[in-house]
């Protein structure tokens, strides 16, 4: 039974559909249409698809249902639907479950697409949203309604790596009645354990990890299957948000593995952490894994590893910081992350710059801040390039 192979074996079977060929890899259907045999069964079909019967590449496609079938089992959820890219995953979830004059709580340190989504998309068709310290358990009860619908939080925010206590988030939006709706792109598939601790959806951009080498874009939204079935499906089918299944036969062949590398970056980001913690250079060092990181605890205990970015806060601000990023020569500037490449980016002047600079302090997003996602090259060389980095300031 596949419910009790591990994870890694999941990784590599889990979902396989053979043609006739009886090829090993999954095989790419790389159609947008199917043919039924006559009018009655094309008939039959749009009144209810049956397993393994599909009507358009939009609804679902065999490649892309295998992907669907591979992630919710890694997830621990009943059902996944793949999406075009991870923000369409983020923004399909909010607007197939949300209407007019429903309230949701959303942490505020948040991914700037993510932040768009919430206070311009949702607020223009009448959604009410409040904003709070995600950090903070007194903040989530006091804004919590009974009309609240649902909480939205990354369980590890971008880019100061805050860690959000979501097994006390939970329970406190469950007792409202609302829905909890987690980002999980940090904490990532490998470390996750965000249905045990309570996450009602779970949503992934694979564009990070789950290809993790800067390949394709591609999304999913895991959950119960009535949710994912009769409220995600009909929203994105008709909205058009699909996973195409060359972008899912990518993503399979990531899934494959995905538990090596996170596994592997993370040892690296946690050895990485430990090398800087305290240089001069540095105002600070955010990673969940240092016992000085303001929720290590809370990471600890809700997550069964730290993940593979981290943020460094350059002491003599933008300046400084430029002149590091420009010195590297292993680590590359670019605004993706989860690469199997490591990966800096500068958030107050690319993926946070269009935040107020008032809204940029307030979540910790300095001058200085670099984000720092960590891939496979030797932990030696990384550390090396990045003290040559800090040598230039």
């Amino acid at each position: 039974m596949t419910q009790d192979w591990g994870k890694r074996t999941k990784l590599v079977h889990h979902g396989a559909r053979r043609s006739q060929y009886g090829e090993v890899a999954e095989a790419i259907y790389l159609t947008q249409g199917f043919v039924y045999p006559d009018a009655e069964a094309a008939e039959a079909r749009f009144l209810q698809a049956g397993a393994d019967e599909f009507i358009y590449a939009r609804y679902g496609n065999p490649t892309v249902a295998v992907f669907e079938e591979r992630v919710a089992a890694l997830e621990g959820t009943e059902d996944a639907f793949a999406t075009a890219s991870g923000m369409a995953a983020v923004s399909g979830t909010l607007m197939a479950m949300l209407r007019a004059g429903d309230h949701v709580v959303s942490s505020r340190a948040l991914f700037g697409s993510c932040l768009y989504i919430l206070e311009e998309v949702l607020t223009r068709y009448g959604v009410e949203v409040t904003f709070v310290d995600g950090t903070d358990l007194d903040q989530w009860q006091a804004a919590l309604r009974p009309d609240t619908r649902a909480v939205f939080l990354e369980t590890v925010s971008n880019p100061t790596l805050e860690v959000i206590d979501l097994q006390a988030v939970a329970a406190l939006a469950h007792a409202v009645g609302a829905q909890v709706v987690v980002d999980n792109v940090f904490a990532t598939p490998v470390f996750s354990r965000a249905v045990e601790l309570g996450a009602d959806v779970i949503i992934y951009s694979a564009t990070k990890h789950i290809d993790g080498q800067g390949r394709a874009l591609g999304g999913i939204i895991c959950g119960t299957r009535a949710f994912i079935r009769k409220t995600v499906e009909p929203y994105m089918k008709h909205t058009g948000g699909a996973l195409s299944p060359f972008n899912a036969w990518v993503m399979l062949n990531g899934l494959t593995t995905i538990d090596l590398r996170v596994r592997a970056q993370a040892a690296s980001a946690q050895a990485i952490a430990e090398a800087l913690e305290g240089d001069g250079r540095l105002a600070r060092v955010l990673y969940p894994g240092l016992p000085a990181h303001p929720q290590h605890s809370v990471a600890k205990a809700q997550m069964s590893g730290f993940g593979t970015v981290l943020a460094l806060d350059v002491a003599g601000g933008k300046e400084a910081a430029f002149r590091m990023l420009n010195a590297l020569q292993i680590a590359v500037i670019s605004n993706n992350l989860g690469d199997a490449r490591t990966i800096v980016t500068h958030p107050a002047t690319t993926t946070h710059q269009r935040l107020p600079e008032d809204q940029k302090a307030a979540l910790g997003i300095t001058p200085g801040l670099i984000r720092l996602s960590v891939g496979l090259e030797d932990t030696a060389d990384l550390i090396a390039d990045l003290k040559c980095g800090l040598g230039m300031i």
